[in-house]
């Protein structure tokens, strides 16, 4: 059995923070899923750490924080080199990959 926890909408493997994985240098597995209506899409990656934050689109979202829609980001380089941006959300699983 696998426990998991969510933090700001991202769960996080058994036993681990969110502070710990999501430090820049961990090296870390991220499943993403995106439901429909009689099946599931996912996809993975595995990289390291390079910045975790929150950012603000260019979306309008009344009363939010400067009437602007913020997500959690992700980024992680990949073995390749390639840097990829990641947007987090309920349906995101980080994985400690180290």
């Amino acid at each position: 059995m696998t426990l998991t926890f969510s933090v700001a909408g991202v769960v996080i493997g058994p036993m681990l923070l969110a502070t710990d994985v999501l430090q820049p240098g961990h090296r870390v597995r991220v499943l993403q899923q995106m439901p429909h209506r009689d099946r599931t899409w996912s996809s993975a990656v595995e990289g390291e750490v390079v910045r975790y934050r929150q950012a603000k689109t260019g979306s309008w979202f009344a009363h939010a924080k400067d009437d602007q829609l913020w997500l959690d980001r992700l980024e992680i380089r990949l073995d390749d080199g390639e840097l990829v941006t990641l947007n987090l959300d309920q349906y995101t699983v980080i994985e400690s990959a180290a």
